[in-house]
């Protein structure tokens, strides 16, 4: 279920991008993401993963960039997002 949820988000993620960032498929794709990230490794062990101390930073780039896509600005939470992502991934 967890793989299902995480690869849908990841489909409705890029298929929100390639219609011009539609703020709705985004904001769809992530939610999927991050409970398929639930599913798959636990609901504890994603909390210590993205509240690590040294991780913090990256966590309130992406979660914020989630909210501000569910704000309808798409452009400007996608590019907080990804760098939350790659600043949390590195």
């Amino acid at each position: 279920i967890g793989v299902g949820l995480v690869g849908f988000g990841l489909f409705f993620l890029l298929f929100g991008i390639l219609l011009y960032f539609d703020a709705v498929l985004l904001a769809f794709g992530n939610l999927l993401f991050l409970s398929g990230l639930v599913f798959i490794i636990g609901f504890r062990r994603t909390f210590t993963f993205f509240f690590q101390r040294p991780k913090l930073k990256g966590t309130s780039f992406f979660f914020g960039g989630l909210v501000v896509v569910l704000m309808r600005w798409p452009i400007l939470g996608m590019l907080l997002e990804a760098y939350g992502f790659i600043s949390l991934f590195k």
